[in-house]
């Protein structure tokens, strides 16, 4: 009988994203995976090392190059995932990276599967140690410090006062890469966040010169929902600007308006590739807004790479990126992560609310200068007030502590 190892993580999640060969392993807490290659049929072995797995052994099968990926216990102590290659491919072990953006966060990325030549395949089955790589810095821009235990240790207690909430977060200090993570790969219904990328996609757009700011919308019937916003009440064929148009998508949190921007960038079919690129590997629009059935989804970590690739220059132009920071300081719902910070901090951020799900995103700024990222999402019963007071209090713990001056933080 196999035992759950004493003060074991757990694995999370795994998804692996067919369009760039990636496969991406999130635990509860910190692991460090073991990897090896094995031949006839070549399958790419990895270990998680005191990592627990609820259920049996999952399977999913797959097309291509890859057949298929197998998870399960190998002993009491180790969760093992095994990439089987379908007949006729290979891979070097130089050409597996395997790398993590936190130490619960692994990316295995599958540079180049070939086609086994004829005659090529050895006899007998070989296994090839595989090396596993260090954590790079979060979203490639932000060097990745330590997990702060204090300050993880106050989260988790106040999440065992509100225990009929299901929560997920990332915060992450931009000065010293130091961060607090919990759950923070989980996928959530997005709700309202979502708006948050596509944003930045219009933006990135604008930059190119695909879209002009200073075009109009027209409002056709086919993009009017209810839900939140003004724009529903308006005749259709009523035109806007593209910049009233996104202004209000974000600062009153506007479905139809953000339906009439989706529109415009061409759909789902063209954002959803974009997040991808971006490293956003939990991030789906499926439909439309209002989505009041929550089947588009991001996760805290996944909003908090999007904030690290902005606050770092990295997707938008200077002018861009300043008019995108004004927009997001405006957003008028102020109830969740802005109701927790102190006097002279701004934000900018984007919410997201349903019955079920509360979620809010976005760059820090305190009064001294200093800068954070945060992302959280909680599930909670209907309505359930305790949600938003969740937030609020973790928010208002983060921002005390630090802001706190100390030489280090732990």
């Amino acid at each position: 009988m196999l035992c759950a190892p004493v003060n074991a993580a757990r694995l999370e999640s795994w998804y692996f994203d067919q369009a760039q060969n990636k496969l991406n392993i999130t635990t509860e807490s910190g692991v460090r995976p073991r990897a090896f290659l094995i031949n006839n049929p070549t399958r790419l072995v990895i270990d998680l090392p005191n990592t627990d797995l609820e259920g049996n052994t999952l399977r999913q099968t797959y097309g291509a190059a890859i057949k298929e990926i197998r998870v399960g216990k190998f002993d009491a102590n180790t969760t093992r995932l095994v990439v089987e290659l379908a007949p006729g491919y290979t891979v070097q072990p130089d050409k597996v990276l395997i790398q993590g953006d936190t130490s619960s966060h692994w990316i295995v990325n599958f540079s180049s599967i070939e086609r086994i030549a004829s005659g090529d395949s050895q006899s007998g089955e070989v296994k090839t140690p595989v090396q596993v790589g260090g954590i790079s810095p979060f979203a490639g821009v932000v060097p990745l410090g330590n997990e702060i235990t204090q300050l993880s240790s106050q989260v988790r207690s106040l999440m065992s006062r509100y225990r009929s909430l299901d929560p997920g977060l990332f915060f992450i200090d931009l000065e010293t890469g130091n961060y607090v993570d919990y759950n923070g790969e989980k996928a959530f219904s997005a709700a309202s966040t979502i708006k948050f990328p596509i944003l930045i996609a219009l933006f990135q757009e604008i930059d190119a010169g695909r879209v002009k700011l200073n075009e109009t919308l027209t409002m056709r019937r086919d993009l009017v929902t209810g839900g939140s916003g003004t724009m529903q009440y308006r005749a259709p064929g009523t035109r806007f600007s593209l910049l009233e148009t996104a202004t209000k998508m974000i600062t009153i949190s506007d479905n139809t308006a953000t339906n009439m921007i989706i529109d415009r960038l061409g759909g789902r079919n063209k954002l959803n590739p974009r997040f991808r690129t971006w490293g956003l590997q939990n991030t789906v629009i499926r439909n439309l807004l209002g989505d009041f059935k929550g089947t588009n989804i991001t996760s805290a970590k996944d909003l908090v790479r999007l904030s690290a690739l902005v606050a770092n220059n990295q997707l938008l132009s200077n002018s861009s990126r300043a008019r995108v920071l004004d927009i997001m300081r405006r957003v008028e719902n102020t109830s969740l992560l802005a109701s927790g910070l102190g006097r002279g901090a701004t934000i900018a951020h984007k919410t997201g609310t349903l019955g079920v799900i509360l979620g809010d995103a976005g760059i820090i700024q305190m009064p001294n200068g200093k800068r954070y990222l945060a992302g959280i999402f909680v599930r909670r019963p209907f309505g359930d007030r305790r949600g938003r007071e969740f937030i609020s209090q973790v928010s208002r713990t983060v921002y005390s502590f630090l802001s706190q001056p100390r030489v280090a933080q732990k």
